[in-house]
């Protein structure tokens, strides 16, 4: 036995020196080179898709090309030819696609993925809520500057609710940017329209009440943001509402109202939001007992009422003693809150907030405003994160730098016209300035101190807010 396994040894010693002879060197066939395929391409509803790539590097006669447009709601779109020739029918939505090489003499299929953009008419352009002689106009404007006007009309043969406050083209900026929809808001309701049709979709909610699970009586707005995920969120007859976002963005109840922050208040039409990566908190203004309030998000809208500690005794956020006229913030720090005392006169007041802990009130000051001739109910207001408001009057706008106290004109006039809407750019470098029947485009960049860019003229009516598709 020990002998036969010494013999053993000797053979796996032996088999284990031996020198391998083979051939182990692949021969890998030659990729196709693809050429002319663009990452994304952009097709308009009913309109003709052809995309014509070019393949090298291979004998063409046993190349066969084949497509794929993958579609989530329906049958994918599929197509074999040297070049994609289709009418496109779908939707107006992103959607991914492949082109798949297959080299029919070895059997060896290459993939490359692409991206096909649906458009419609509306798919880039710029949107103007108005107001003409008492009736809501909705309005499109194409990026040559031709205005579609009175479009919800026309398309739809009724008018909108009336009195509006505010255009929103709601966006998911955590998914990407996923568009979710326009919604024209009024005093007392509000209209949800398809971003690619202008259309009511049957699929969601089409008016305001409808987007409540149970809408409150004697619907009244005070006021509403959208919040980056897409959805809606304010003071509805007092209370404070928080479209939901437990569901997927896509889903008919994403974005509806549930049941509002509970407590014990009646909130001021004006309010801010901070957001940031790890929270969202509002501050508000309870209008009976005159004092700030807190309200956190966390998944849904919670009231805290005044559970914050307060820093210094500036004033008493507790017991403010005056109205509410306006609440502005600014780089998600300094909040401004104007408002009217007793004696008649409007008051600044500033202040931080911690809301996401150690919940802190720090107020920092509390003093009569430069011009108590610019703040009215008629004042409108944009706040910037470089420290300023602008600020409009009758025909005037203006920049105030609360450092300061600074209140410079802008050097635009508006020839005697009264401003009815004031909105920054996303960018924050123009200001979009309402007037009768036009919005004009002021540079506000270092230096230019609104400087005329352009106008949209042809507007009905005076334009109230305005949103950009890109």
């Amino acid at each position: 036995m020990k002998k036969l396994i010494i013999l053993i040894i000797g053979v796996l010693s032996l088999a284990a020196c031996h020198k391998d002879l083979g051939n182990y060197d692949i021969d890998m066939p030659i990729a196709p080179e693809v050429a002319n395929l663009d990452s994304v391409y952009t097709a308009n509803v009913g309109d003709s898709l052809i995309i014509k790539p070019k393949i090298a590097g291979v004998d063409a006669a046993n190349v066969e090309l084949q497509w794929r447009i993958s579609v989530i709601e329906g049958n994918d779109v599929l197509y074999t030819g040297p070049a994609l020739r289709i009418i496109f029918g779908l939707q107006a939505k992103r959607y991914p696609a492949r082109l798949t090489v297959y080299n029919k003499a070895n059997g060896m299929k290459y993939f490359h993925k692409f991206y096909i953009d649906g458009g419609t008419e509306f798919a880039k352009g710029t949107t103007v809520l108005s107001i003409e002689n008492g009736i809501t106009q909705f309005s499109f404007v194409k990026p040559d500057g031709i205005v579609q006007a009175r479009l919800y009309r026309a398309m739809q043969g009724k008018d909108l609710p009336p009195n509006p406050t505010n255009l929103f083209l709601l966006r998911n900026t955590f998914t990407g940017g996923t568009l979710l929809g326009y919604w024209i808001i009024t005093k007392n309701g509000g209209i949800r329209l398809e971003p690619n049709t202008m259309q009511e979709d049957p699929k969601y909610p089409n008016t305001l009440k409808d987007n409540f699970f149970t809408p409150p009586d004697n619907l009244q707005v005070g006021s509403l943001i959208s919040h980056p995920q897409g959805v809606m969120m304010g003071v509805v007859n007092g209370k404070f509402y928080g479209g939901t976002t437990s569901t997927w963005d896509q889903a008919a109840t994403y974005g509806m109202f549930g049941l509002p922050a509970d407590g014990d208040y009646e909130l001021a039409p004006s309010f801010v939001m901070s957001f940031t990566q790890s929270a969202t908190y509002f501050i508000g203004f309870d209008r009976n007992r005159k004092q700030f309030v807190r309200i956190n998000l966390y998944g849904a809208p919670v009231y805290f009422g005044t559970q914050y500690s307060i820093t210094t005794s500036v004033f008493d956020p507790l017991n403010v003693g005056m109205d509410l006229v306006h609440l502005e913030q600014l780089n998600n720090a300094d909040c401004f809150a104007y408002c009217k005392g007793t004696d008649g006169k409007i008051y600044e007041l500033k202040f931080n907030v911690q809301f996401n802990g150690p919940f802190t009130f720090t107020p920092q000051h509390k003093r009569l405003f430069v011009r108590q001739d610019l703040i009215n109910e008629n004042t409108k207001w944009s706040g910037a994160k470089n420290g300023v408001i602008y600020m409009a009057n009758g025909s005037k706008v203006y920049r105030y730098n609360p450092v300061n106290e600074e209140l410079r004109e802008l050097v635009t006039s508006f020839a005697g016209k009264t401003i009815s809407m004031l909105k920054l750019s996303e960018d924050e470098e123009s200001l979009m300035v309402g007037t009768e029947e036009t919005v004009t485009f002021l540079n506000i960049a270092t230096g230019m101190n609104g400087a005329l860019i352009k106008k949209i003229e042809g507007i009905p009516g005076a334009p109230v807010d305005i949103a950009i598709r890109k």
